[in-house]
């Protein structure tokens, strides 16, 4: 079996990234599906490793070619000029932020150049990426930053349920500003072209309501008639099998029941508690228009449990999982 590499990046260095990294990595059907490389600080991994007790040999190599891939090692690429001596677990600082924005940089920079297929990126933590003074939000923002990338989608999966978002961060009264004719009809048919990148074989697609009952045809909020109905309208004219609005209470219901093959979410909470309410560790976040497939765990950094052994690494591998379904595909 011809095995992509995937890239897997160690996360803010304070938080359970390094933990989930290590624990994921002793599944030992990750290796029969992939070579795992992990891109981080082998120091910070021994640190971990301490902790977690994973008896794993950590294996510093200067290139994606040099790995070994097999299981009980774990292969990775170590970042320089970055200083780790002050990181303490649960704590945010400048340092620790540095740190994971120079793992993810240089994930760019081996998935650019085709050494790896994919990247499955573990937490970074936003306020510690902000003392860094690294002007990105979050990590969609940097790596379109990195790659020049105007506006790459987010998608949510879990199960057979894929949920696209109109909009992430940025507050609620935006978000409903943004919904509009224009930018819908837009994300819907980059949403159509992205699952059949993934290689989807149906493509019905469900734009969710943004306001209770869908606005009950205007009675109370007017988005659905004015901007999402004359959408649905202009895309089906384009042959794009769309429906909706449809109330957002029950649309993500149908998708997981497999009526719909994915749904547009209008803002950022709305596809984020539908997903993970249906299995909160095995929802993964992919990044779609990058010139590679990111894949990512669905949860924070946990500085409240970083350095304690707890955090649990199905999300890691579930992210690792699908960065080899999808990479391949993706990169086809």
């Amino acid at each position: 079996m011809n095995r992509p590499v995937i890239g897997i990046t160690m996360g803010d260095p304070a938080g359970i990234g390094p933990e989930i990294v290590l624990k994921a990595m002793k599944n030992s059907e990750l290796y029969c599906i992939c070579k795992p490389l992990v891109i981080g600080n082998a120091e910070i991994l021994n640190r971990a490793d301490a902790i977690v007790k994973s008896g794993l040999n950590i294996n510093v190599v200067t290139d994606a070619e040099k790995g070994s891939y097999c299981c009980g090692t774990v292969d990775v690429i170590d970042i320089e000029g970055v200083n780790i001596s002050g990181i303490k677990f649960g704590q945010v600082s400048s340092d620790a932020g540095w740190a994971a924005y120079k793992t993810i940089e240089k994930s760019v920079e081996l998935a650019k150049e085709g050494h790896i297929t994919a990247i499955a990126t573990a937490p970074i933590n936003k306020e510690a990426i902000k003392k860094a003074n690294i002007d990105f939000i979050g990590h969609t923002e940097m790596l379109a930053g990195l790659t020049a990338t105007n506006d790459p989608l987010t998608m949510f999966q879990v199960g057979n349920l894929r949920v696209f978002f109109l909009s992430r961060h940025v507050s609620l009264k935006k978000a409903c500003d943004l919904v509009t004719k224009d930018r819908i009809i837009n994300y819907v048919m980059r949403l159509y072209n992205a699952l059949k990148v993934l290689g989807v074989d149906r493509k019905k697609i469900a734009i969710a309501g943004l306001n209770p009952h869908s606005g009950e045809h205007g009675l109370f909020g007017d988005e659905e008639v004015r901007e999402i109905e004359p959408a649905v309208e202009y895309l089906r004219d384009k042959r794009i099998d769309v429906e909706g609005p449809i109330a957002a209470d029950s649309v993500y219901y149908l998708a997981l029941k497999g009526k719909y093959d994915a749904v547009l979410s209008l803002y950022h909470d709305q596809g984020h508690i539908a997903t993970k309410m249906v299995d909160f560790e095995r929802t993964i976040s992919l990044t779609i228009g990058l010139p590679f497939l990111r894949t990512s765990v669905d949860h924070g950094t946990a500085f409240d449990i970083a350095g304690k052994g707890l955090a649990s690494s199905v999300s890691m591998e579930e992210a690792i999982r699908l960065a080899v379904i999808y990479g391949k595909k993706y990169s086809a």
